[in-house]
């Protein structure tokens, strides 16, 4: 057990440094963010259609968890995309503990000292339990079936399978399969037992939500693309990956 435990933190310490400190900054951003927005549903002329404005960033993930996923494995992408979890659920604990602190913050003034505006801030701020919970469960779900999911779609392309037609289309299937998957079940966690929404609300909203940041995505793959190469050519992360080889090599 002792010697499984240190082979894994080797492991884990080789992988950040293995790891862009850019790509992992905006992953976890993406991931902190995607999690504040989805406390903010928008309003759409569609009775049957529900969306939230974690949208707008939750793609920027998806797009670094399928770089990191072509260049470093499944596995490697899963422990990454746990740790900014773990960051997520700290900052979590830290804007909570703010919101408990006696104070005012600056849209107080704003709207003529409107004692609701300040308690509303404080509990979007704070969080609500149930929305960290749903926006947790439905990334841990999603993280392992978009991760594992390109893999898997990778391993199809026999011939190029380093190109941009297998880069392409192992992100965009995987990404459509782990959207849908993050949208639908914090929809299911979140919007339909507090939020009021229908069973076809979170489907649509799934639906539709996993084809907008499908589409953004798709617009920035290439040059999600053209930054794996540099790692390849720069041969970063050679030494984890180096590991990995000896490490397959021994079992």
């Amino acid at each position: 057990m002792k010697q499984k435990l240190k082979a894994f933190f080797t492991e884990y310490r080789l992988l950040l440094s293995a790891v862009s400190p850019f790509t992992f900054a905006l992953f976890l951003i993406s991931v902190f963010a995607m999690n504040l927005l989805a406390n903010k549903s928008i309003d759409l002329p569609f009775g049957w259609l529900a969306l939230d404005c974690g949208i707008l960033v939750s793609w920027v993930a998806f797009l670094c968890m399928d770089m990191l996923t072509k260049r470093y494995g499944p596995k490697a992408a899963t422990m990454l995309s746990l740790t900014a979890i773990a960051i997520n659920l700290l900052f979590c604990l830290v804007l909570y503990l703010a919101s408990l602190i006696l104070g005012t913050w600056g849209a107080f003034y704003d709207f003529g000292e409107q004692t609701v505006i300040n308690e509303a801030l404080d509990s979007t701020i704070g969080g609500t339990w149930y929305v960290v919970l749903g926006s947790t469960t439905a990334f841990v779900a999603s993280t392992l079936v978009n991760n594992f999911a390109n893999y898997g779609i990778g391993k199809l392309f026999k011939k190029n399978p380093d190109g941009f037609l297998a880069y392409a289309c192992r992100a965009y299937l995987s990404t459509a399969i782990g959207q849908f998957v993050d949208n639908l079940v914090f929809a299911l966690i979140v919007s339909y037992f507090f939020f009021g929404w229908s069973i076809v609300q979170c489907v649509t909203c799934a639906a539709t939500g996993m084809v907008a940041e499908l589409l953004v995505e798709a617009l920035f793959s290439p040059l999600g693309f053209r930054v794996l190469k540099m790692w390849e050519k720069r041969g970063m992360g050679e030494e984890y990956l180096k590991y990995l080889r000896e490490k397959k090599e021994t079992a």
